[in-house]
This record gives structure tokens, sequence and C-alpha cells, in this order.
């Protein structure tokens, strides 16, 4: 019988374009946690609304992160030119 020999080539999981794509969704995700975090408060003994409550906390942050994750999706997701 003859043996088969295998010819094993290590090609990357993820091109160059899907790494650009996922380093740029985990910018957005940063960014996005960041602004939920927001800042100090200037009395910590002082509930101001104003400043939880923030459109920036309540509505900007949570778009970014939602829009981070569909990049991430979509980086995983595409085809790399390689192929």
């Amino acid at each position: 019988m003859e043996k088969k020999k295998e010819i094993v080539i290590n090609e990357p999981l993820f091109g160059k374009d899907n790494l650009r794509w996922m380093l740029i969704g985990l910018a957005v995700l940063a960014l996005g946690f960041f602004l939920m975090a927001g800042g100090k408060s200037a009395d910590p003994k002082v509930f101001d609304p104003k400043e939880v409550y923030s459109p920036i906390r309540i509505t900007v942050a949570p778009l970014l992160i939602i829009i981070g994750f569909v990049i991430e999706i979509y980086a995983i997701m595409k085809k790399s030119r390689q192929a």
C-alpha cells in the first residue's frame, strides 16, 4: 500500500481586512462602555439625576455598544479576499 502524504497549509483564520474591522468594532465598543461609565460627580453624597440620566449615558452609549457588536459580527462573517 502506498502512503499518502497530507499537505497541511497553515492559513490564518481571518484576513487583514477582517482584523481591521474587528479592531474598529473593539474601539467602538470601548468608547460605548467608556461613555456609559461617565465621570465621577463633584459631590458623591449628592444624587444628581442630570448626571446619571444624561442622554449620553442613556441613549448614545448603548447605541455605540450595539453598533460595535454589529461591526464585530460583520468582521467575523465577512469572507476574506485571500480564499
